[in-house]
């Protein structure tokens, strides 16, 4: 029942999600369209609420309870970004808005970047976790919660290895492309070899000896 609710969860934040942006810009209803928004976060909460009244029935904890975990805890962290993202494009292409900004592509701006979307990743990795022990305390001694650790452990995993990919835009930072150097017009104009025979021998203002 977990996962189908997994399933339902995702499902109804796209659903969600285009329907608040079509309400929004295609309907013109930006309250009505603000308010099926809004409505997203409700998906983790009943996700929230099915995954405890489970645990109080008596369910085993296993893989499925710390993948309901991991669900919320990514939605906490990155659902907010990946809305907003798509409001910018959907404004841009339905409303006429102007294009959204893309993500910086070298130097420093680009490892601060990165980092903002670790940041996100942390904060998912730590409310997965309280879920995770909090979980584990409604159990108590008498369960098994080694599925449970588990996922706690593969989610701070993921917090790492993210952190070791974003930490490398800092050490190794992506540099711009050089421009292209364009070939250097020669400093005088090559002579015609006829017009160089022509010239007069000697010195420049030197008067020819007079016999």
């Amino acid at each position: 029942m977990i996962v189908w609710l997994i399933v339902i969860c995702e499902v109804g934040f796209w659903v969600l999600l285009a329907a608040g942006l079509a309400t929004r810009y295609l309907l013109k209803l930006p309250r009505l369209g603000m308010a099926l928004l809004l409505c997203e976060p409700l998906l983790e909460v009943l996700l929230l609420v099915v995954t405890a009244i489970d645990l109080k029935n008596g369910a085993a904890p296993d893989w499925k309870h710390g993948l309901a975990a991991l669900y919320i805890g990514y939605t906490v962290g990155h659902g907010h970004r990946t809305v907003t993202w798509l409001d910018g494009h959907a404004a841009h292409r339905l409303a006429g808005g102007p294009p959204p900004p893309k993500a910086p592509p070298y130097g420093m701006a680009r490892a601060r970047h990165e980092g903002r979307i670790w940041l996100g990743t942390l904060i998912g990795g730590a409310v997965a976790t309280v879920l995770l022990l909090a979980a584990m305390w409604y159990v108590g001694d008498d369960g098994d919660t080694s599925s449970l650790k588990s996922w706690m452990y593969g989610a701070w995993r993921a917090v790492g290895i993210h952190g070791l990919i974003a930490l490398s835009y800092t050490l190794w930072p992506k540099k711009a492309p050089e421009p292209e150097q364009q070939d250097q017009p020669s400093a005088l104009p090559a002579r015609d070899p006829q017009d160089v025979a022509d010239l007069p021998v000697g010195r420049p203002g030197q008067d020819e000896e007079k016999v």
